[in-house]
């Protein structure tokens, strides 16, 4: 069994900063293979940041230098802090485990931008 628990989504305005927080749980998987989706109402979900099985970090071109993806100290803990949000950032953040060939997802959590 794996379990993937996404938290810290809320509302902000333009301009400020939040931080999401995943912690998972389960045989056989690590922090080296998690990362963050988000989905916008009528998209597609689409990467934010992960890190990948040979320890390289991915953004999206539309989040790099604004939002940061790092290792907790607990086992599979990440976080995403999102700096200098904007309102096109509002979506769905959902939490993803990789284990051998198959993904898990968290619930998600909300986060919204206004301006």
């Amino acid at each position: 069994q794996v379990q993937v628990v996404e938290s810290g989504g809320g509302l902000v305005q333009a301009g400020g900063s939040l931080r999401l927080s995943c912690a998972a749980s389960g045989s056989g998987i690590s922090s080296n293979n998690m990362g963050w989706y988000r989905q916008a109402p009528g998209k597609e979900r689409e990467l934010v940041a992960g890190f990948f099985s040979g320890g390289s970090t991915n953004y999206a071109d539309s989040v790099k230098g604004r939002f940061t993806i790092s290792r907790g100290n607990a086992k599979n803990t990440v976080y995403l802090q999102m700096n200098s949000l904007k309102p096109e950032d509002t979506a769905v953040y959902y939490c993803t485990v990789q284990r051998g060939w198959s993904t898990y997802w968290g619930q998600g959590t909300q986060v919204t931008v206004s301006s």
